[in-house]
């Protein structure tokens, strides 16, 4: 589990700001969409990192196998 954490943050930015980056070529506004929605994705891949890490505190292993 410890290694798929920084997949799962950095998906999100690249997801996110990639999005932003071609909304920002077809609208034609610069770097704007893409720092906001890159700002997006990062906050949801630190959600998802807490979210997970939460799931893994309750389960009660603690060993990343269960």
């Amino acid at each position: 589990m410890a290694l798929e954490l920084p997949f799962v943050m950095v998906a999100g930015v690249v997801v996110g700001g990639g999005i932003g980056y071609m909304l920002d070529r077809w609208l034609h506004s610069s770097p704007l969409l893409a720092l906001i929605l890159g700002g997006v994705g990062f906050a949801a891949g630190i959600t998802e990192i807490i979210r997970r890490l939460t799931r893994e505190e309750k389960s009660g292993s603690g060993d990343g196998k269960g």
